[in-house]
């Protein structure tokens, strides 16, 4: 139970970090990309690969770690969660299965996004059209 409160903990703070960055204003740089996004994405990607080098060499609890890896860092981005386990992947010689995890989640990842809005904008149709709720 200590486990899931501090994983609890951790991801409220991981979130509220989340959007403090990605609501930042970068009024320097062009409004259409999402930088606020990237800079989530790529911070959480450096702090998990930060925290993994200093975890290998420093004694911590289970809990601890959950608190951050899951917590606080997988909860301000899961591209951070990504990186690693594909990193560790490619560390255990698991180089095709790397190389497999890099393409599906980039490749299939991008096809869900457009089957889920395709599928939306069909739904929302027939619900205009009385088609799904009568």
């Amino acid at each position: 139970m200590e486990r899931l409160l501090l994983i609890a903990a951790g991801g409220a703070l991981g979130a509220l970090l989340r959007y403090g960055v990605s609501g930042m204003r970068f009024s320097y740089l062009d409004g259409i990309y999402p930088w606020g996004t990237m800079s989530a994405n790529m911070i959480g990607a450096f702090a998990i690969g930060i925290v993994w080098g200093m975890f290998e060499n420093v004694r911590l609890s289970p809990e601890i770690r959950s608190f951050v890896f899951i917590g606080v860092i997988a909860s301000f981005t899961t591209f951070s969660t990504y990186g690693l386990e594909t990193m560790n992947l490619f560390r255990d010689g698991e180089t095709k299965l790397a190389f497999l995890n890099i393409i599906a989640t980039n490749v299939v990842g991008l096809l869900l996004v457009f089957v889920g809005f395709m599928l939306a904008r069909v739904m929302t149709a027939m619900l205009g059209q009385g088609v799904l709720i009568r």
